[in-house]
């Protein structure tokens, strides 16, 4: 609040005051006149006639003008001043109007209000001594309605300083509230993931132990199957094709049994050498079965050295990522995947041409549990988990979006990650080189 609005506030509660002040001031006028009947009434009249050009001008529908109806309203009055003095001879219940004006003189809203007074009270003892008044009158009315002038200026700039100090503790008020919250919801998340956490250690357990007898059957079956020498065409399909699959499946859920462990125990694993097209394939394999039936991915995937990191982080990331282009897409349409290098860094971007994000969605994409999708359809971790993978690998990423334009996710990851790279027992505290990451076979 400014100290314009400040003055207006102080001023709309001295309008009922000076109405109020100035009919007891013309009461006692009146009574000082008692006797000079034809006095009293030009005086009524004068007296009726001002107050209402006051109160007109003193409404609401003149607050755009207010400077020019304020130095209006103002010289009226002061001439009025000098009509009551006039025509009453100047008796001193008349003399209270001047320090009752300079009350009402304000110069946050009339920069003018203070020379005009000045010049206003001059005019009026100017006249009163022409008139045969006695100078100490004057004098003295005009030193009290300067001194009511400085006083009013004071208490209006005293508001103006104290609103100015309720603003500003309000203002305080309520970024400390929002940060409450923000803590609170904070807080609600970290409770929410320390049971996710506790879960999916009790589901890698529960799951571990009989993934552990069916790898085991599988590949007896499979090595005894390969033993034989004539096998009919049907087992031969399994031998070369169907039972190494299954191998592979079963591979890849011990894997993600490991992950949820790791993850529970907050301990991300060592990082090892991959090449994140052959991440993006094995991603590809795993959502055949959700892209297939309504979107096509069209892939430019350049000539990438092998990298630094978490093979199956990478391809949780592009798994988590094709997965948010279908479900932009619900009525199908094509996704484009493309990889390249530029400088040190892989670059890796997913296109889809779906519904988009307006920049409040945008701006909360990556919060845990925050999700656009319909109650039972999400859980809103997807994108956080793609975040904090990015971010331990000391990527970046980027996104661009826009409602009904398509999404567009840039990632950067560094082909060696600048920390943790080390040895503690190495002399030179240098990496010795990795050799080549090899895949099981299917046995």
């Amino acid at each position: 609040m400014d100290a314009r609005q400040d003055a207006g506030w102080v001023n709309s509660r001295l309008k009922r005051f000076t109405l109020l002040a100035c009919i007891l001031i013309h009461g006692l006028l009146v009574s000082a006149l008692w006797g000079r009947w034809k006095t009293i009434v030009v005086l009524t009249v004068g007296f009726v006639l001002v107050t209402v050009i006051n109160v007109v001008l003193a409404r609401d529908f003149f607050s755009r003008h207010s400077r020019v109806i304020e130095a209006t309203r103002f010289m009226l009055n002061m001439a009025a001043t000098v009509f009551y003095g006039v025509v009453s001879d100047w008796e001193l219940p008349m003399w209270l109007y001047l320090p009752l004006n300079a009350l009402w003189a304000d110069r946050f809203v009339d920069p003018g209000a203070r020379a005009r007074l000045v010049l206003m009270l001059a005019l009026v003892a100017g006249t009163s001594l022409v008139d045969g008044c006695p100078p100490e009158v004057p004098a003295c009315f005009v030193l009290l309605s300067l001194l009511t002038y400085f006083i009013s200026e004071g208490r209006v700039v005293l508001t103006h300083h104290a609103m100015q100090e309720l603003a500003r503790q309000h203002e305080q008020l309520a970024q400390a509230h929002a940060q409450l919250d923000l803590a609170h919801q904070r807080a609600r998340e970290q409770e929410r993931l320390t049971s996710l956490g506790m879960l999916a250690a009790g589901v890698a357990h529960e799951i571990n132990n009989p993934m552990s007898y069916v790898k085991s059957n599988v590949n007896a079956l499979l090595l005894d199957l390969r033993a034989c020498k004539e096998l009919p065409p049907e087992l031969r399909e399994y031998v070369d094709d169907v039972l190494p699959a299954t191998a592979d499946g079963i591979r890849r859920v011990v894997a993600i049994v490991a992950d949820l462990r790791r993850f529970a125990r907050g301990d991300p694993g060592a990082m090892e050498e991959y090449d994140l097209n052959e991440e993006i394939a094995v991603a590809l394999r795993i959502t055949r079965g959700q892209l297939k039936p309504r979107c096509d991915v069209e892939m430019t995937l350049g000539e990438l050295p092998r990298m630094l990191g978490r093979p199956g982080q990478m391809a949780q990331v592009v798994v988590n990522l094709l997965m948010n282009a279908v479900h932009a897409m619900p009525d199908g349409g094509r996704i484009f995947l493309s990889t390249r290098m530029d400088g040190d860094e892989a670059v890796l971007s997913v296109r889809d041409c779906g519904v988009g994000m307006t920049p409040e969605v945008r701006a909360r994409l990556f919060q845990p549990f925050f999700t656009t999708k319909r109650s039972g359809e999400g859980t809103g971790m997807g994108l956080a988990v793609v975040h904090g993978i990015v971010t331990s690998h000391k990527g970046r990423i980027a996104v661009e979006s826009s409602p009904q334009g398509g999404t567009t996710f840039t990632i950067h990851l560094p082909r060696i990650p600048p920390l943790d790279l080390r040895l503690p027992d190495s002399p030179d505290g240098v990496l010795p080189p990795l050799p080549p990451r090899s895949r099981p076979d299917a046995a």
